[in-house]
């Protein structure tokens, strides 16, 4: 996997993930720069969900929690409505990355 990074971006952390959309779902890897965040999917799938976020396009992050119980998940509300669902491990930490990135 090759990601193209601006001028002066550096990954401060990437970690695997499930990106949940609706009753879709795309394995991959949710990426932070110091500049914006990415998503870019892994596997044998024929079909890319790569998509990025800029930190000012982030309304809110929240938290849930997988299967009613199990603290795994992370939402990413955008400023234009969209909700963007991710299960992944050390979610606190990542919410705290992604909330300084503002």
């Amino acid at each position: 996997m090759k990601i193209n990074l601006k001028a002066n971006e550096v990954v401060i952390k990437a970690g695997n993930t499930l990106h949940i959309s609706g009753v879709k779902e795309s394995r991959g890897k949710l990426i932070i720069t110091n500049q914006r965040i990415y998503f870019k999917t892994t596997g044998d799938t024929m079909e890319s969900n790569d998509f990025e976020i800029m930190p000012h396009e982030i309304s809110e992050v929240l938290f849930y929690n997988s299967l009613g119980f199990i603290p795994g998940g992370l939402d990413l509300k955008t400023s234009d409505g969209r909700l963007l669902r991710f299960t992944l491990k050390d979610r606190n930490n990542w919410c705290r990355l992604i909330t300084s990135m503002n």
